[in-house]
């Protein structure tokens, strides 16, 4: 538990709060898994991709979320990634995602220019 100020937080508090946002706004797929991003029709989303409605992230949309497969709804990790070449870093929440869909997700955000550091829960 960090002391902030007086404030005490503890790390269950974060998630916590990102689930609310999930259950508050719902979650909007926007690239279906199976489709090809849209400025690079090699890469297939293999698992659901999409965002938070009615939240930011540093690109000025919602926040990025990937739906998996998992019986359990709930938000197992996420990734921080940096790219190169848009010099931004971004959250990417995984929600309901398995082993296995987090190891493709991993791959998929994780090859130069993009890198990803992959935080679970």
């Amino acid at each position: 538990m960090e002391n902030f100020g007086g404030f005490k937080m503890k790390n269950s508090d974060f998630w916590q709060i990102l689930e609310q946002q999930i259950q508050k706004n719902g979650i909007s797929i926007d690239r279906p898994k199976g489709k090809a991003h849209p400025r690079f029709p090699n890469l297939i989303y293999p698992i659901d991709y999409g965002y938070i409605p009615n939240t930011k992230s540093m690109d000025g949309e919602g926040i990025d979320i990937l739906y998996g497969t998992a019986k359990k709804k709930e938000i197992v990790g996420l990734f921080c990634t940096f790219d190169e070449v848009k010099k931004d870093s971004e959250i990417k929440i995984l929600y309901a995602c398995n082993e296995e869909e987090i190891q493709m997700a991993m791959v998929m955000f994780s090859h130069p220019p993009m890198y990803a550091l992959l935080i679970r829960r």
